[in-house]
């Protein structure tokens, strides 16, 4: 049972199946079935690592508290009820979503992502992209060498395309400008 929970110590297997108890037990009263049906669905997620067993055991029991939300607004009568019963239901569907997420990042299934923090543009139209801190010297790029040692890359401009209008000048790391909000206050 270790084995298919993902982990490997006698210790640890049994906190995790002292909290799939607690988590489908109510008051003195201990459900086998429901403890059987909640570690079949720890052990359907395949868990390799304690890490994973605990998350596991987090979903299962999430899983277990959303579909009680979404019976309980099934049967709700007044307002109340309904709005308690949606926002409960809700969160506990983003968590949930949320956990599988986390589950698929440790896993290695996470998107990868790729951002751009900042473009310097040097003469001649050759590009430098990379992590780039404050002003002057703590502006270099690891392993870029500059023409002048001393000064920072200097803001370059791009053409527009329309040549009535100005040139689009290129920020530099520190300048940034906040948008107005559009719904206006």
């Amino acid at each position: 049972m270790s084995a298919s929970l993902g982990v490997s110590e006698a210790e640890a297997l049994s906190c995790l199946v002292g909290q799939v108890v607690n988590a489908v037990t109510k008051g003195k009263a201990v459900n086998t079935m429901q403890i059987n049906e909640m570690l079949s669905l720890v052990q359907g997620i395949a868990p390799r690592d304690p890490i994973e067993a605990m998350l596991a055991v987090q979903m299962v029991a999430v899983h277990n508290a959303t579909m009680s939300f979404a019976r309980r607004l099934n049967h709700v009568e007044n307002i109340q009820q309904q709005d308690s019963a949606s926002n409960a239901f809700n969160k506990l569907a983003r968590t949930f979503a949320a956990q599988v997420e986390a589950l698929n990042r440790h896993r290695g299934k996470g998107q990868q992502a790729i951002r751009v923090e900042h473009v310097t543009v040097n003469a001649g139209g050759q590009a430098i992209v990379g992590n780039v801190q404050g002003a002057g010297e703590k502006n270099k790029i690891v392993g870029q060498a500059y023409a002048n040692q001393d000064a920072a890359p200097k803001i370059t401009t791009l053409p527009s395309p329309d040549p009535a209008r100005d040139v689009l000048p290129i920020a530099s790391g520190e300048w940034q400008e906040t948008m107005q909000d559009a719904r206006r206050s």
